[in-house]
């Protein structure tokens, strides 16, 4: 499912969130950017895994950080390709750690 909500240059390409019945919570959010040096393909997004209220597994691409992945306490650079493989290895990382 995709929503486009504009907003100054910022538009809403995907957003989905899941509470599982554990209370496991999966939350993916991607807008679409201006192109800058610091998002070169034009999005932005966050993407979380949260277990007992903490950050299990994070995907983002912070001001000044680039794209990075959050696994538990650790941070390591990300290669994005594309929204589509992000999603799937955000999805992956989760079930190896389920």
């Amino acid at each position: 499912m995709r929503h486009i909500i504009p907003y100054m240059g910022v538009d809403l390409l995907f957003y989905r969130k899941n509470v599982e019945p554990n209370g496991d919570i999966t939350e993916m959010k991607i807008w679409r950017v201006p192109h800058s040096k610091d998002k070169p393909y034009g999005l932005k997004y966050s993407l979380v895994y949260i277990r007992d209220g903490k950050r299990i597994i994070g995907y983002d691409n912070a001001e000044g950080k680039g794209d990075h992945r959050h696994y538990g306490s650790r941070e390591h650079l990300y290669r994005f390709k594309d929204m589509d493989v992000l999603i799937e290895d955000f999805y992956n990382d989760i079930e190896r750690i389920k």
